[in-house]
């Protein structure tokens, strides 16, 4: 399937699902995240789910990472769509987040945590494939993004349904997750 038809049927599949299905798929994925042996980290980019998009709710996840890894730092994507760059922030305490344009909840202030020095990235998607790639919203982002962190970050994705076979139009452009975590499984790529 090409990324245009995937991306469609997969936002209609979210639709469908009722906030007590989404709350329970969400329980399940948390359940699966926590049975992958995960090294130390202690610079995450998390991000926040956009509910309106019917996004799994990452903040069990990132709630979860900081249990078991004091001292974590954890950072939100910025974006600037005028340049289609993302930086990853560390927000200030007491400044919080705001809405941008694009409804996204990003930091207000904060300090940048470089790429490289990031252990693992939570990455949105809206599909995966069985070999690791990945559907996004179509903005390359999070691509731009990933190709400039370290060859040893871990790029896990969250879905509430299992791969497609196959992303028949990726490009070279694109960085495939190591991981992908499903209500049923955990998809190590």
């Amino acid at each position: 399937m090409l990324k245009k038809d995937i991306r469609q049927a997969y936002r209609e599949k979210r639709k469908r699902l009722s906030p007590m299905e989404r709350s329970k798929l969400d329980d399940l994925l948390l359940i699966q995240f926590q049975t992958i042996d995960l090294p130390f980290i202690s610079n995450l980019l998390s991000f926040w789910p956009i509910d309106k998009n019917g996004e799994p709710n990452i903040h069990l996840i990132t709630g979860y990472i900081e249990f078991r890894n004091p001292g974590l730092i954890i950072a939100y994507p910025k974006t600037d769509f005028a340049a289609h760059t993302m930086t990853a922030v560390v927000p200030d305490e007491s400044a919080g987040f705001a809405l941008n344009q694009f409804d996204l909840h990003e930091p207000i202030t904060g300090e940048e945590l470089l790429p490289a020095g990031i252990n693992m990235v939570l990455v949105p998607l809206l599909a995966v494939d069985r070999k690791g790639n990945r559907v996004g919203y179509g903005k390359g982002f999070y691509d731009r993004f990933l190709a400039t962190c370290s060859p040893g970050c871990i790029k896990a994705g969250f879905s509430y349904f299992d791969p497609v076979d196959e992303i028949a139009d990726t490009g070279d452009f694109d960085v495939p997750l190591d991981l992908c975590i499903t209500p049923q499984t955990v998809y190590v790529f």
